[in-house]
């Protein structure tokens, strides 16, 4: 008959026993936010987007007019235009249109997350499609893809977008399209690669082993596990969407009306306004500025705590 001996003194407790405490590592997401919050640069990027986030969806609110309002157009003459400070009611002051400054920043900042983040996830998808069956069947299917791909890399991303713009023509819709498809070579190389480093795991060999397809071992195990610099990568685009939409704006592919409030258009609209009112051109583009340098710290910051390689101990 066995004897059942009791813990070693100090109170140590078996692994296999029931009331043990679960000594296991927490997931990699979980590990990689502890990381980021201990991260200053992390911390400054999340406030920044954070901001920025809150002040597009409460653009209603905050704002004391609409984007498209112009309610001092009667203070408005060729050679005088109201600063900051300058009329009551008008904080930072009025553009050449009559429209009230701070207003549209603030709507500008909901016009500039909607083209951001639609334009984004256009670009993920259909990078995430090719980069899928790239990764996951190979051989000639691999080779065409990643030769279509290459031909898209081939091209500035700037100049893809802008030439696919003027094609598809001057509204807000055009310039989601043609940010979204300038970055499918991206996230279609980078998730290509991530899934071609993991065929040789184990975990792929013994799924192999068992009979399972080629369909579920990519779907159920190769993407789950190499989309994380995937996503990473889609926070550190959104601050070059951001950028590429005002760039198109500038360059009057945005469309829509000319007092409309977005940063971009605002920023094309100053140009003839500089010598009597700078701050047209310094306001939306410090506002630029500030979201790209936002969803840059965090990007890099969440790369850097996903990343076994280069994240700190």
């Amino acid at each position: 008959m066995s004897t059942v001996l009791p813990p070693p003194s100090g109170g140590a407790v078996r692994p296999d026993d029931a009331t043990a405490p679960d000594t296991r590592g927490s997931g990699m997401w979980q590990d990689a936010f502890r990381r980021l919050r201990r991260n200053p640069a992390a911390v400054a990027g999340a406030v920044i987007v954070g901001l920025f986030i809150l002040v597009a969806i409460f653009a209603p609110i905050l704002a004391p007019y609409g984007g498209e309002e112009l309610p001092g157009r009667t203070e408005i003459t060729p050679t005088s235009i109201p600063g900051p400070g300058d009329i009551e009611g008008y904080p930072l002051g009025l553009d050449r249109f009559g429209g009230d400054v701070l207003s549209k920043l603030i709507w500008g900042a909901r016009a500039s997350l909607l083209i951001g983040v639609v334009s984004t996830a256009l670009g993920l998808l259909g990078g995430m499609l090719l980069g899928v069956i790239a990764g996951g069947v190979g051989g000639w299917v691999d080779s065409v893809i990643m030769r279509f791909v290459d031909i898209l890399l081939s091209v500035p991303n700037l100049l893809l977008a802008v030439s696919i713009a003027a094609v598809l023509g001057q509204t807000p819709s055009a310039v989601m399209i043609a940010i979204g498809v300038s970055q499918v070579p991206i996230f279609a190389r980078l998730l290509r690669s991530s899934m071609i480093s993991q065929r040789g795991a184990d975990y792929v060999l013994s799924a192999q082993a068992l009979g399972l397809s080629t369909r579920t071992i990519t779907m159920s195990h190769l993407l789950p596990n190499s989309v994380g610099p995937v996503i990473v990568q889609a926070t550190l685009t959104l601050a070059t969407a951001v950028i590429d939409a005002a760039a198109l704006s500038f360059l009057g592919l945005g469309g829509g009306r000319p007092e409309s409030a977005e940063w971009g258009r605002m920023l094309t609209y100053a140009q003839n306004e500089l010598a009597v009112a700078p701050q047209l051109a310094f306001l939306p583009g410090i506002c630029i500025a500030v979201t790209a340098l936002g969803f840059t710290l965090l990007g890099e910051a969440l790369r850097e705590a996903l990343d076994p390689k280069t994240r700190s101990k």
